[in-house]
């Protein structure tokens, strides 16, 4: 076959010499049958008899590239007998120069390969891969490294702002709530009853685990391992060092791991402490370390979506599985009354970061684990609520409070219900599918209607608990102090609720009904106690008139008079009427009756027995006198007259 000249200009030559070139390049073949390719092709044209000198020397050019960036790579191989290559790893902070180096070469090869300037070669593409594989491997010890170096400790101090600090001090309930109750007697002139709901975080709280300066480094190692077929090993090395950076900072945070039976055997007091840790934990965990973890993958991870979301999901898991585990434990464990506060607050602070959780992380697996624990908890809430409601119905100490006093059950309930009011929201998305428990209220129909779910379960505890009252109070045998013991409490609970946002959940009118109670209890306590004393004073079965009555008579009432009135006083001084209002308005109302009668008494009768010897043995006191000792009574230090004898 003649071989043909086609007259072209020198441009047009040149195209035809670079089409055939990147044909031959293009195929991809071994270098024989790019050598009889290149001869088919010059028999076509001689014009083409050039190309193989062009390929030769590009051939060339490109085993020069490979070699150099070959020798660069090799000169850090730990496994080869350089000298060199014994250093630890790459001075990446002390030589920038040497690291940028080593990169360019991965990068050479990366591209050769993909130019296919040395495909074409076997023995050549042999040592390719061997250069790739020692790189990755250097490169995947220095991505750990510097992932290590550069690890910023958690700052714990940093992320509380100012925290309202208060301690909580439920007694535990092992026994009837009345024996344990007795703690309470005391505390609460001071509040002994308070509950810390725990740190705030600032809405703006940043905080990176890792320094700033090293991000740019990874994301550069990362790039080379992922374009090189390594991803998986990139993902690994990351997510290995960086989920022993976040187990680190539940440790500082106080959130140890702790296996299911470890948190059941807690005693309460150390465990309340650690409920408040894990909740403090989930805060800053979500919001603080999982969206830095987030924002990091980002950086380092930016040309892969998929790789970014399995290296976070893979990062956070450890963590998240460690604080799952400790709510389950606590969620299944025992139920009583002084851990429903800590468990609502699991409950919240779990609901709230679940917001932001789902937002993070893809994998369904955890996100399901988290939302199954949420509703664990609100089931625990919800059981330990009527726990409680069954621990205040059923409570049964027999032991009368002393003088009358605001018993420790009534104390503990208005103080437990009185905090529970800051967790209304929550308890009446809980107990709204409980809606039956509440059916035997006692109320109309409309005014229960427009009660929240919450507020009928407080109606139905606030019954219960004044059922027992009534119960507790026939132990006295005294009914003037019964009286006195209902009214404290009653008062008590009122103001509690009248002082709080219990009173919008009860109502106006159930604050009225019970002040109408402690109206009917003072007017009892007056009939029980004085009834006696102010017969004494009355004109019936004294014989006569003012002017002629029997100073027999006369003598024999003032002296039950005076015993009855000792008597109430030595008695009654030792009583406690906890409010001072009431104490006064009791004072007031005992004097309305005991004084105008004693004194009409005395200005109709004391002149006969006045005009006689020992007649202060008999009128042993003034009006005034009455009226004075009157204002110890109550006060809760028993008292006794000791009477100097008026003068004749």
């Amino acid at each position: 076959m003649a071989t043909t000249t086609t007259s072209l200009g020198s441009g047009g030559e040149d195209r035809v010499m670079a089409t055939a070139q990147q044909i031959v390049k293009s195929l991809n073949t071994p270098k024989e049958v790019r050598e009889d390719m290149l001869l088919i092709f010059s028999s076509f044209d001689n014009r083409l008899s050039n190309i193989t000198d062009l390929i030769n020397e590009e051939s060339n050019t490109a085993a020069v590239r490979f070699s150099a960036a070959e020798k660069v790579i090799l000169r850090w191989d730990t496994s080869s007998s350089n000298g060199d290559a014994s250093r630890h790893s790459l001075p990446w902070e002390d030589s920038p120069d040497e690291a940028a180096e080593y990169l360019s070469a991965v990068d050479e090869i990366l591209q050769l390969v993909v130019d296919m300037s040395v495909r074409s070669d076997s023995e050549v593409m042999d040592r390719a891969e061997s250069a790739i594989q020692v790189a990755m491997s250097r490169l995947d010890d220095e991505f750990r490294l510097i992932l290590i170096r550069n690890t910023v400790p958690l700052d714990a101090d940093r992320l509380y702002g100012s925290i309202r600090r208060v301690s909580l001090s439920f007694a535990a309930n092992d026994g009837e709530i009345g024996e344990e109750f007795e703690s309470f007697a005391e505390v609460d002139s001071v509040r002994g009853c308070f509950h810390e709901r725990g740190a705030s975080l600032g809405d703006d709280l940043c905080v990176d685990l890792i320094n700033a300066d090293a991000v740019m480094e990874l994301k550069e190692i990362a790039d080379r391992m992922i374009r090189s077929g390594y991803e998986r090993e990139c993902v690994q090395a990351y997510s290995s060092v960086r989920r022993d950076v976040l187990d680190e900072c539940l440790v500082i945070l106080g959130a140890e791991r702790l296996s299911i039976e470890e948190v059941q055997k807690i005693e309460w007091k150390v465990l309340d402490e650690k409920m408040k840790k894990w909740i403090q934990a989930v805060k800053i965990t979500v919001r603080v370390l999982l969206s830095g973890e987030k924002r990091l993958c980002d950086h380092i991870f930016n040309g892969s979506d998929s790789i970014k979301e399995i290296c976070f999901n893979e990062t956070a898991k450890g963590c998240v599985m460690q604080l799952l585990n400790f709510g389950e434990a606590v969620a299944i464990g025992k139920r009583s009354s002084e851990k429903l506060f800590r468990i609502l607050d699991m409950y919240d602070v779990l609901a709230e970061a679940l917001v932001d959780f789902e937002i993070m992380v893809s994998d369904e697996f955890i996100c399901s684990e988290a939302k199954g624990l949420l509703a664990a908890l609100g089931d625990a809430a919800k059981g330990t609520f009527v726990e409680f409601e069954n621990d205040v119905k059923n409570e049964a100490s027999r032991k009368p409070m002393q003088n009358g006093e605001i018993h420790p059950l009534t104390r503990y309930v208005m103080n437990y219900v009185k905090l529970l009011v800051d967790y209304s929201e929550t308890l009446n998305s809980l107990l709204e599918s409980d809606e039956d428990e509440a059916d035997g209220l006692q109320s109309e129909d409309s005014v229960l209607e427009a009660m929240t779910p919450f507020a009928k379960r407080l109606l139905l505890l606030t019954s219960s608990m004044e059922s027992n009252l009534e119960e507790k109070s026939k132990l006295y045998e005294d009914g003037a102090l019964r009286c006195i013991f209902l009214m404290n409490n009653i008062l008590y609970i009122v103001q509690k609720v009248k002082d709080s946002e219990l009173g919008k959940l009860l109502g106006d009118n159930w604050v009225r009904k019970r002040r109408g109670q402690v109206r009917q209890y003072a007017t009892s306590y007056l009939r029980s106690c004085w009834t006696k004393a102010l017969n004494c004073l009355k004109d019936e079965g004294i014989g006569g008139n003012s002017n002629n009555a029997s100073k027999v008579a006369l003598k024999e009432r003032f002296k039950s008079f005076n015993a009855c009135f000792e008597e109430i006083y030595r008695i009654q001084t030792g009583w406690k009427v906890h409010d001072p209002q009431l104490r006064e308005e009791l004072r007031i109302s005992i004097s309305e009756k005991v004084l105008p009668a004693y004194r009409s008494f005395v200005g109709r009768f004391g002149s006969q027995l006045d005009s006689g010897r020992n007649a202060g043995k008999y009128i042993k006191y003034t009006p005034d006198d009455l009226e004075n000792y009157l204002l110890d009574l109550f006060e809760g230090s028993p008292l006794v007259l000791h009477h100097m004898r008026r003068k004749s």
